[in-house]
């Protein structure tokens, strides 16, 4: 029903050009969303330029957390699997 008010009210040349319009919109408003900055030296300071605040987010708790720790899932199993000298 919805195609058959759509012809009646457009003409058919209008209903094939919709999905380049919308292409072209959805393609104007990724142009026009803010930049990222994904480089390495800016990282730190990207929340809207304040290094501090940048800092406090690039370091957050889970970061710290993890920082010094073996980067295993599982290392008692895994060093129970591949570590010759424990005994069964």
């Amino acid at each position: 029903m919805a195609s058959a008010t759509a012809n009646r009210w457009l003409r058919p040349e209008v209903l094939k050009s919709i999905p380049t319009f919308a292409t072209v919109g959805v393609a104007v408003g990724i142009c026009a969303a803010p930049t990222l900055k994904v480089t390495k030296d800016n990282r730190a300071a990207e929340v809207l330029g304040n290094f501090e605040e940048g800092e406090k987010y690039s370091q957050h708790a889970v970061r710290k957390f993890v920082r010094n720790r073996s980067p295993q899932i599982m290392p008692s199993i895994n060093k129970f699997f591949s570590d010759p000298n424990i005994p069964n």
